[in-house]
This record gives structure tokens, sequence and C-alpha cells, in this order.
């Protein structure tokens, strides 16, 4: 944490500033929350709980934006939720966008419509909400695709992939986060040549389609700068792939296939080095090139190296790969150069205070704190965690239960769906409340 750590003691801002967390992973979809003036270990007793508000079921992440926060969600009229993790289930009812005060967690509007669902894990949308000039754009996980005026929730246009571009809703649902840079907005669909769309995000009108593969996959579209260029990667379940973010073309293209088609986490750069890793014990470290779009392999991950990311995506800090690995279920740190792995531990995870907790997949989101350089996790128990870590350790500073887990996956109670950091604040959900956390020192 040397860097962080330099920042905070030397850097050190005379005023704390406020931050909005608009898209997935955050104001740069980094993985950092840069506010300042936020508590480096909670009160005794916990954080103090700023509001509550009712809502349904749901795996997708608040969005907080111009003082107003985003969650989208599902209401169940008929059926209920079978978690089986290689069959699908309908449900019956509807999906909702809900915008609620971001101060006193007030309803402001909703924006509803019925949607069936036939999905494995069916228990709503996953992609969260995303906010940019005054829009927010609402990704079902069934295929419909809403933009709305953020203030009002008044429609300006709306899509149903499935329908414009004859393709079937992967297994597990449409759940990668949509991405705006500029006046484009970026998508991950599928089918024959659409795998990556490129939308205008004013009109949902189509600049162009990119790619073709059996399965579209779930990692979110990210863009990267090197060699000068703006690069558009796509990680679909057969490689992974650099685009020209203009036109579509393709700088580079490596294979890299996870099992099932999960490629999920969005691939994270580090200089000139970028990694990526799935379902099957599939990790690579890759190197770009720095006179051209280009990139090559460096390694590739044995079993017992690197991290082997689902739900989560693992974040880099000195060099150092941090996340939680779908095999042991642990919070791992491993070495960016070599992937060794320095160590793991399933307490932000799958938590110590039930020793029987078991099964894959064990969940902890982390975000970085960059003043005080210390990470936030949300571990699927419910609790909100602080932690301190290096190569040489995971340290545990204070934890604290914010919600129940009311979900179910390998016979454990859950709660998968990351938080949001904004105004000196986590906001966490469930699948029957959002909560404000008040973190401010």
């Amino acid at each position: 944490m040397n860097k962080s750590v330099f920042l905070a003691v030397f850097l050190f801002p005379l005023f704390s500033h406020a931050d909005d967390w608009p898209q997935w992973l955050g104001p740069e979809r980094d993985g950092i929350w840069r506010e300042t003036g936020v508590v480096g270990e909670f009160p005794e007793g916990g954080p103090e709980i700023l509001w509550r508000a009712p809502v349904g079921h749901g795996y997708s992440s608040p969005t907080v934006a111009e003082g107003k926060v985003y969650l989208s969600d599902y209401l169940i009229e008929e059926g209920e939720i079978m978690n089986n993790p290689s069959g699908r289930h309908p449900l019956n009812g509807q999906e909702r966008l809900h915008c609620f005060d971001a101060a006193t967690g007030e309803a402001l509007w909703t924006y509803a419509y019925e949607e069936p669902y036939f999905i494995s894990y069916p228990g709503g949308p996953r992609s969260m909400p995303t906010v940019a000039d005054g829009k927010v754009y609402f990704p079902g996980v069934e295929g419909s695709f809403s933009c709305l005026d953020a203030a009002t929730g008044e429609l300006i246009w709306k899509r149903n992939w499935k329908e414009d571009f004859g393709i079937e809703s992967p297994i597990w649902g449409f759940s990668a986060h949509p991405l705006v840079d500029g006046d484009t907005l970026y998508a991950l669909v599928g089918g024959e040549g659409s795998v990556a769309v490129a939308f205008d995000k004013d009109t949902g009108a189509v600049k162009w389609k990119a790619l073709s593969a059996v399965e579209p996959g779930y990692s979110p579209p990210t863009m990267i700068e090197h060699a000068g260029v703006k690069q558009l990667l796509i990680w679909h379940p057969e490689s992974l792939n650099a685009l020209n973010p203009v036109d579509g073309s393709v700088y580079w293209s490596l294979p890299l296939k996870p099992n099932f088609g999960m490629s999920i986490m969005a691939p994270q750069k580090a200089g000139n080095k970028l990694f990526a890793s799935g379902h099957g014990r599939i990790g690579a470290l890759m190197e770009l090139d720095d006179e051209k779009p280009g990139a090559k392999f460096l390694w590739k991950a044995k079993p017992k190296e690197g991290i082997f990311a689902a739900n989560v995506t693992p974040l880099i800090i000195d060099g150092v790969i941090y996340g939680s690995d779908i095999d042991t279920s642990a919070f791992t740190a491993a070495s960016l150069e070599t992937a060794e792995r320095f160590w793991q531990t399933t307490l932000p995870t799958l938590g110590e205070e039930d020793p029987e907790r078991r099964g894959r997949h064990g969940t902890a989101f982390l975000t970085v704190h960059e003043e005080s350089g210390k990470l936030f996790l949300f571990s699927e128990t419910g609790h909100l965690i602080i932690a301190e870590v290096s190569p040489e350790a995971y340290t545990e500073i204070s934890r604290a239960k914010i919600l129940e887990p009311t979900n179910e996956a390998f016979e454990r109670s859950v709660v998968w769906a990351a938080p949001a950091f904004a105004m000196q604040s986590a906001f966490v959900r469930n699948d029957k409340e959002l909560v404000r956390v008040n973190l401010a020192k």
C-alpha cells in the first residue's frame, strides 16, 4: 500500500470531498473509493444505519449519482426461486428500477414492466444501473434494456436484445454491466457478429456490432488506454479481445476459455500488464505491446496459483492480486509477476462465525479506499469489513453485520450484491431492503 500511504500522509487534502458511484466499480471503474473523511474503523456497536428502504429480489448493485440512489429488483408474482446452477427455472413478475433520495431513503419514482424469467438463479437483475449525463441505463436479465431520464424516470428509449439480435438469454441471464464512454454505450449482447454492440447513448441506435461466440459470457466491457490508443476489451468465453471503440474492428485477440461460459470478471490492467481469470482454473497474465495495440501471454496459472475469479473482479494493488477464489472460497493474495499465492483466508468470505459453512464461490466484494489504503469488503454473510492487506497478511480491523443473507447458493445463505460507496457512506442491499451505512469520521 506504499502509494496509498504516501497519498494519505503527504497529500492529505484540507477538506473532504464527496464522489458519486455512478457505475460498476465506481466513478473510474477501478474499484477505488476516493472520498476523504471516512472512518478507519467502526465505532463500538458498529456504524450507524442512516436509513432503510424496502426492495425486492436482485443481485444488482445500487448506483449513486446527483443525490439519488438507483436500484433494480424483481417483484415475484408467480413461482418461487429455485437455485439450480445447471438448470433454468421459470418465474413471473415485474422487473423494476427504483429511484430513492440518497439523503433520506424516500422513494422518488419506480419504472416497472412485466418480465417472465427463465434462467438459472432467477432471483432478480444482475447488472447495475449506469448513470451518465442525466440518463440512467437499466439492463434487464432477459434482454430488456431501458434508457430513462434520471430525474423523472421517464422512458427515453428501450430495446429488447433477444428480439433485436435474434438470440436467447444466457443461462444466468444478461449480466455484464454496460459502459458509457463519450456518446457511446457499449454492451455485451451475443449472437452472430453481435457479441459486442455499440449504441448511441442518447437514441439507442446501433453504431456497430462485432465478434461471434457460442455464448456472450458475463464480463463487462472495459476501456483501457495503452500505446497511446484506446482499446475496448471484450472477454467472451472463447477469447479476450481488444477492439477499436470507434468502429469495432479487432486490434488483437488471445484465446482464454473458462468453463461453462463463465467469463465474468473485468480484466484488470496494471502498467503494461493485463490479468483475467475464470472458472475451470483459467487464469493468465498478459503483456500489452507498448508500441501498438497488441498482447502476449506471460503466464497461465496452474492449480493453487493466482486467483480464479467468479462473482468478484479481483483488484491489483502494488503488484499483488487480491480477490475471492472460486475453488477455495478464500480471499486470496497472489503475485502479479509470478502467480505465486502469498496467503488465503475464508474470514472475509465464508466468515468465522459458522465453521460449517462450505462450498465454492465464497464471495467478498472489495473496494480500495485511496486516502487510507484500507480495503472495504462486503461479505456474502452480510458483514461490512475494514481490513489492511499486504503480501504478508490479511489483517481485519473492523466488521459489522449490516444485512441478513436472503438468498441461497451451495447450501449457504448468501447476499451476493456488491455495495456502492458515496456520500461518505456504503449503500448495500439484499432481497428485502436497501440500506445506507454512515462511514463519515
